[in-house]
């Protein structure tokens, strides 16, 4: 999946915005979660995983600098075998996301976890994705809204987190007008939630227990045996 645009991008003031407040957030996350292996899906770019202390980290990808090059619609792990996933930026730039969902869901393990990064559509950002007319990064992507991307998740059995939004400075290109705007990020999730430019979500993959059914045999209670008296001896005195 070549992405154009993105690596300037990446290095440009508004790239280096985004990427400080996602690293951030990301490298919180995943030095908390436990296991053997991790993939990084998308935006190879940055190593999101930098801060797992998952021995076996993997970034996976169609091109560029990853580990394993492959569809992202099929990829070439095995079932229940994956701790932890990460996607940043990958659901809203893909060709068939649900399919991506749907091999995330295989390959993790019952309580797997999760991470995606996404651009808010409500937001500034989402505005200027709706009227922006450039074929490079980020403005030509498919931005999915958080309530969606949850919608999804828990059809595929997935427990998901309320999400966290951040990176509520207008999209302006030069960094001395983001610098400019960054006391919108003061108050916190408390009062500009709703029009941050990103979100970060967590979800978890749950597996019910199975219950056994068993056939409904009948229970017949069988009546206890009365107990006879024994007759004694009479004992007749001489």
């Amino acid at each position: 999946m070549s992405i154009p645009g993105l690596n300037a991008w990446l290095a440009s003031p508004q790239g280096r915005y985004v990427l400080a407040w996602e690293a951030e957030r990301i490298d919180a996350l995943v030095a908390d979660i436990f296991g053997f292996n991790a993939l990084q899906i998308g935006l190879s770019q940055h190593d999101f995983l930098r801060a797992s202390r998952i021995p076996l980290r993997q970034q996976v990808g169609e091109t560029g600098p990853v580990n394993v090059h492959c569809s992202l619609t099929a990829l070439p792990f095995a079932a229940h075998s994956t701790d932890l996933v990460v996607l940043p930026h990958t659901l809203e730039f893909c060709a068939d996301p649900h399919q991506l969902l749907r091999e995330i869901e295989r390959i993790l393990i019952p309580e797997g976890q999760l991470l995606v990064l996404g651009f808010n559509p409500f937001s500034l950002w989402g505005l200027r994705n709706r009227f922006e007319r450039s074929e490079a990064f980020p403005w030509h992507g498919n931005y999915l809204s958080l309530l969606r991307l949850k919608d999804w998740l828990k059809l595929l059995g997935f427990e998901v987190d309320r999400g966290h939004f951040g990176c509520r400075v207008p999209p302006w290109e030069r960094e001395n007008w983001l610098h400019r705007w960054r006391f919108m990020e003061l108050p916190g999730d408390h009062w500009w939630a709703f029009p941050g430019g990103v979100y970060l979500l967590r979800a978890i993959k749950r597996t019910h227990a199975m219950r056994l059914i068993t056939p409904p045999w009948r229970r017949q209670t069988v009546a206890g045996k009365a107990l006879r008296p024994v007759a004694q001896k009479e004992t007749h005195g001489q």
